[in-house]
């Protein structure tokens, strides 16, 4: 009868470590990078300069005002969870000619927030994404680059 009790502990045990490793070992939804909201609408333009004044003309979409000719306008929000935070989404209308959608040939793209820039692109590299090697660090954040499977490319930005 000991032995049964034991061997049936044992077992139990057993079991009961190796649910808590395999539930240890695969990211949950938590632990997974993923994105936060739109950050900014970029899209090409005959004449980027003229039609940023037809949208100010007539829908009001002002460039911050310490910006020149040519600026993206910026919407300000407020985090829902920290509303002491302003974060923004920018509106860009940029030349015709760019080469910053490249290779994607279509003529927009789009920014993302993400919470974690070097965990989701090592997502998207694992699920066979095709993603920019590059990653840039400025003033207001890290950028990436990934393509999409239309081939569109769209840009991951976290934040500073």
């Amino acid at each position: 009868m000991k032995s049964i009790i034991f061997l049936c502990a044992t077992t139990l045990s057993f079991w009961v470590g190796m649910a808590y490793q395999s539930a240890k070992s695969k990211p949950t939804a938590s632990d997974r990078a993923h994105v936060t909201g739109i950050g900014g609408i970029f899209f090409k333009s005959e004449d980027p300069a003229k039609l940023q004044q037809w949208y100010e003309k007539h829908l009001g979409v002002k460039r911050r005002s310490e910006a020149g000719a040519g600026e993206p306008s910026m919407f300000e929000w407020r985090e829902k969870d920290k509303p002491d935070v302003i974060g923004i989404t920018v509106w860009g209308a940029f030349p015709k000619t760019t080469k910053y959608f490249d290779p994607s040939r279509a003529p927009f793209m789009i920014n993302y927030r993400v919470d974690n820039l070097e965990r989701l692109l090592k997502q998207l590299r694992e699920a066979g994404v095709k993603v920019d090697d590059k990653i840039e660090d400025e003033f207001n954040g890290r950028f990436g680059w990934a393509i999409d499977p239309e081939g569109n490319r769209f840009e991951l930005w976290e934040p500073k």
